[in-house]
């Protein structure tokens, strides 16, 4: 069964909630999300479109406008929330999801752009409880201190190893230079990608 989600009203609670820490999403007087600079805010216009899409082996199926951002759409709508909203501006790497198995920055895609399209995000790497060879590295490396960039990271590095699944070191580097770690855990997030990559033996995903 496919999930159905309509983007119109928001609750008012949730209005002031973006109003006041949510700065991104610009909600219109009628509860629509606005995006700046898109040609819906300009025009004062309601750019709503059904987007149907396969999210995480899922289909989908949106009315919401298409001009909005990914990244909200999955953490606000969809209630997907492993995937973070860093910088807003792709420099961070933290709000990493694939699309069709490529790592794509959530936070500058309209999801317009991904109808059609298969989009995997952290949430759907353990579909059966069972974690993903990245994930238990991760952990038994202990890749993270906060784990804000975490999911991010692993996403990330699944695009990598999908594009080659025996990195060396500095393939893993090269692969993973823009996502950061504030923390400063990129040499052990290196080991457990790895360790990952001969535990999954060339698989891709």
């Amino acid at each position: 069964m496919g999930l159905t989600c309509q983007i119109t009203t928001l609750p008012k609670w949730k209005k002031e909630f973006f109003r006041k820490f949510l700065v991104p999403p610009l909600l219109g007087k009628k509860g629509i999300y606005e995006y700046e600079g898109t040609r819906a805010n300009r025009k004062g216009e309601e750019m709503i479109e059904t987007i149907d899409f396969q999210l995480n082996g899922k289909p989908v199926r949106l009315t919401v406008d298409g001009e909005r951002q990914l990244l909200w759409v999955l953490r606000t709508d969809l209630a997907l929330t492993g995937t973070k909203y860093g910088c807003g501006k792709a420099l961070c790497g933290a709000c990493t999801v694939l699309v069709n198995r490529k790592a794509v920055r959530s936070c500058q895609i309209p999801v317009k752009e991904v109808k059609g399209q298969k989009i995997l995000t952290i949430e759907g790497l353990a579909p059966n409880g069972v974690l993903h060879p990245l994930q238990k590295a991760f952990m038994e490396h202990n890749a993270l201190q906060c784990g804000f960039c975490t999911p991010g990271m692993i996403m990330n590095a699944l695009s990598l190893l999908a594009e080659n699944s025996q990195p060396t070191e500095k393939d893993i580097l090269d692969g993973m230079n823009d996502n950061l770690c504030r923390c400063g855990a990129h040499l052990r997030i290196v080991r457990a990608i790895q360790q990952a990559a001969k535990e999954m033996g060339g698989r891709r995903t």
